[in-house]
């Protein structure tokens, strides 16, 4: 029985051109390289020369219903005819059907990457900057949304919101999109917001600032510490917030404003204390303390999946010279990475993701009880 539930969710793709379908089609391609990188392969050329493997093209056949391998050359022509604004809303419906139906009050996270490599490719002029949109609690990829520079990241993160079911869940921002725009996007979906707020919005930092690190305020301020060790240090990450905000001038400028918080941290190793009061945030939804550093936790957890891609993919080392070929393998990458997550979550597999991945590589039943998970 062929086993086509990544296949299926990609047959809506739409490309550039018509092409040969008698070979092998676009769908099937989007599953040979999923299914490649979840086995942890880099790039196109190892996904191929692995896929050509009799062995591999035996159980892509037998399983996937894939019956012919292109060669190296004729993926990558392929892969350039893909239309990405076909392939990323496919690939929110594929996520969706992950999440449980009445899914609420989530946390969806922001940040943008930019892939290091394309900036050292002559052929790109501008170096790729890719937006993701991650489901925080699971670590899901969501949706993703490229730029030719991070200078115009605000207006990609604004329309990629507006393509986005949020209403219920709560959007969680770098203050790079501390906008009012943003805020206005987001409150007319009828979803929440919190959003750091650094030098871009100055008056409104200061204001903050000036407020929480009144000592004669505190008492209007909900606090909680939580102490972490990691390896060699100790990390206290204190949390404070209020809701008593109607002496904020600025409140009537960011949509459904009500609470202001920040976040202290103090760092102990064996050199000596460190400490900074670095994070100020915004949220149209009322915390509490632990509340804010759980979601701002999350809005960090974006940053681990970049580190994933670097790490595990290399991806600032991809020197293929399309930055569409580009950006198509970030998403299954990424693709690849929600697999293996669903997996663990489902099956409570406390291996790393890296020997997960192994695993595929090395055994076809590891590659389908990933699959089967989802």
């Amino acid at each position: 029985m062929k086993n086509n539930g990544i296949t299926e969710y990609f047959e809506e793709v739409e490309t550039e051109k018509e092409y040969d379908r008698y070979f092998c089609r676009i769908p099937e391609i989007i599953t040979i390289m999923i299914i490649g990188c979840m086995c942890g392969l880099k790039n196109v050329r190892q996904i191929h020369q692995w896929a050509s493997n009799d062995r591999v093209s035996e159980f892509l056949k037998e399983e996937f219903g894939i019956g012919h391998m292109p060669c190296y050359y004729w993926i990558l022509c392929m892969l350039q005819m893909i239309k990405t604004t076909t392939l990323n809303q496919c690939f929110v419906k594929w996520v969706y059907s992950f999440m449980p139906e009445k899914s609420k009050n989530l946390a969806i996270s922001l940040d943008g990457k930019t892939i290091r490599s394309t900036n050292r490719i002559e052929k790109i002029e501008n170096p790729l900057h890719i937006i993701s949109v991650q489901v925080s609690e699971p670590g899901l990829t969501l949706a993703q949304r490229s730029t030719d520079d991070k200078s115009n990241e605000i207006s990609a993160v604004q329309e990629l919101l507006k393509e986005l079911n949020i209403k219920g869940h709560i959007v969680v921002a770098d203050a790079l999109n501390c906008q009012k725009e943003t805020v206005k996007i987001i409150v007319n979906q009828k979803a929440d917001y919190l959003f750091c707020v650094k030098d871009n919005q100055p008056n409104l930092k200061k204001d903050i600032e000036d407020f929480i690190q009144d000592k004669m305020l505190e008492n209007c301020l909900e606090i909680i510490s939580k102490t972490e060790k990691n390896y060699v240090r100790i990390e206290t990450r204190t949390a404070c917030v209020t809701s008593n905000i109607d002496w904020l001038e600025q409140k009537k400028d960011w949509g459904n404003l009500c609470c202001i918080g920040a976040i202290h941290t103090e760092f102990q190793t064996k050199k000596g204390t460190s400490s900074e009061y670095g994070h100020y945030y915004i949220s149209s939804r009322k915390l509490t303390a632990e509340q804010l550093l759980h979601h701002a936790r999350m809005e960090w957890s974006v940053e681990s999946k970049h580190w994933l891609l670097d790490v595990h993919f290399e991806e600032d080392w991809c020197l293929i010279e399309n930055k569409e070929v580009q950006q198509h393998l970030n998403m299954f990458r990424k693709a690849a990475i929600n697999l293996v997550k669903i997996f663990k979550s489902k099956t409570d597999c406390k291996k790393p993701i890296s020997n997960i991945m192994s695993d595929c590589l090395i055994d076809f039943n590891s590659i389908l009880r990933v699959v089967e998970q989802n």
